[in-house]
């Protein structure tokens, strides 16, 4: 049996040679790190977090939590290790991101038919079967080489990474802990504006000095509106950093009275910005929705204006960098295998997924596509009603001239036979069917596949 090659150790690369290791089939996960390093990556470890410690929602009624419950029946490595190293998050699924690194590569690297080389691949291997999970930030050789085999010129835009604080150096006197309309656990710490400091914490984002781009990324440089630099939503209007990041609603500081009674009205915050839990043991905390391409200098003038963070450590600045993706309609089926070579796979936010839960699904579908076709057994199709294959369906099948990164969201699934204006109840309903759908292609899955493997 020939070995499966996998090249990046994201969560992608990490998910997808677990998932060919499990079937049988011998693996040999490629990493760069630390023989080449990137611009965004701190440590060697396999599926490091590079923007934020969260998951997104869990709540299976929300888009991020369903695709989370799918990967969970599933068997995935990513999820199930997520899981077991969480971190207080609110409604989220965060996790401690240093150990949950470190203990996915200590798992690969024991795994008996995974072999975990470090080194960087400058071509596509012309022959055996390949999963390419090599993400945003594809080397430049490589990306070459992959540009000459689809022909086809490379999309790209500009995804930032939030500044962390050390927790012991947020004023407590000032930043408060509480949950939007007081619901479930307190797991955000809010740091309050009134109308002055607001505005004038705008002003001084708006007329801040960005590092430079280089001239390449200069000319290409295109926001993902999922992510935008938060100096780039203050100069959009006055309230709009308060109708996005620093919306104030549901938020209130139980330290000065009973929020419901209409005479603390005035006590009300104008905007808040949220610091989310980083670790387990709450020692370093994440500017929420703080994704920046100011210079570090001008960061640190700037967010230590938050009222709570006057005396700001920060142990890692924002950052920016470049996020390289193929045209996925044009190039690949909802298999995640390339139309012009089946026996060539990519998954992750090279392919125009966004989200470590995404990332983690292609990685699923195509190493375990990839073990199929080692076996030789037929490539699996999710069933476009779960997140996940409407997911694939989607990037594989949207408009090539405008196509952009998808994230999980209902908004891609087939709508439901009869209409349901209520949202909350729609996407239970939409959750309902996923699993359902989910767990009999899962049962029918089993007996094809053994009838397949007895012929």
């Amino acid at each position: 049996m020939s070995t499966v090659q996998v090249i990046g150790g994201g969560l992608a690369g990490t998910e997808a040679a677990w998932q060919i290791a499990q079937t049988g089939v011998p693996v040999t996960l490629y990493e760069m790190r630390p023989v080449t390093t990137s611009p965004a990556h701190h440590s060697e470890e396999l599926a490091e977090l590079v923007c934020s410690n969260s998951f997104g929602a869990m709540a299976s009624d929300r888009a991020a939590g369903l695709l989370h419950t799918e990967l969970r029946r599933l068997g995935s490595i990513i999820i199930e290790t997520a899981d077991k190293y969480s971190v207080p998050a609110g409604g989220a699924l965060a996790v401690d991101r240093g150990i949950f690194s470190h203990q996915l590569t200590q798992t690969l690297a024991n795994h008996p038919l995974i072999t975990l080389k470090r080194a960087e691949i400058n071509k596509i291997p012309p022959s055996s079967i390949v999963v390419l999970t090599t993400g945003p930030l594809t080397t430049s050789t490589l990306a070459e080489d992959l540009q000459r085999f689809t022909g086809m010129d490379y999309l790209s835009f500009f995804d930032a990474a939030s500044p962390i604080i050390v927790g012991d150096s947020i004023n407590r006197d000032i930043a408060f802990m509480a949950s939007r309309y007081d619901k479930g656990e307190a797991a955000y710490l809010n740091c309050p504006f009134n109308k002055e400091q607001y505005l004038h914490f705008r002003e001084e984002l708006c007329q801040a000095e960005q590092a430079e781009l280089k001239d390449f990324e200069r000319e290409t440089a295109k926001f993902f509106e999922g992510c935008l630099p938060i100096e780039e939503l203050a100069k959009r209007g006055e309230d709009t950093m308060r109708y996005g990041p620093l919306k104030p609603v549901g938020l209130f500081d139980s330290r000065l009275g009973d929020f419901r009674d209409p005479e603390n009205k005035g006590k009300r915050p104008y905007g808040v910005v949220q610091l989310r839990q980083e670790d387990k043991n709450g020692q370093l905390w994440n500017m929420v929705g703080f994704q920046t391409n100011l210079r570090w200098g001008e960061q640190k003038r700037i967010f230590r204006l938050i009222p709570g963070l006057e005396q700001a450590e920060f142990v890692r600045m924002g950052v920016m960098h470049r996020n390289t993706f193929i045209n996925s309609p044009q190039l690949l089926e909802p298999t995640l295998q390339f139309k012009s070579r089946p026996t060539l796979l990519a998954a992750g936010q090279l392919v125009g997924t966004e989200g470590y839960s995404a990332a983690a699904a292609g990685g699923w579908l195509a190493g375990t596509n990839a073990a199929r076709l080692a076996l030789g057994l037929n490539p699996l199709k999710i069933p476009e009603t779960t997140m996940m294959g409407a997911l694939f369906e989607f990037i594989s099948s949207a408009s090539p001239k405008h196509f952009q990164p998808m994230p999980p969201n209902f908004g891609i699934i087939p709508e439901l036979p009869q209409r349901i204006r209520n949202k909350r109840e729609r996407y239970g309903k939409y959750r309902d069917r996923a699993l359902a759908e989910l767990d009999t292609w899962k049962h029918q899955l089993k007996t094809v596949t053994i009838e397949q493997l007895i012929h």
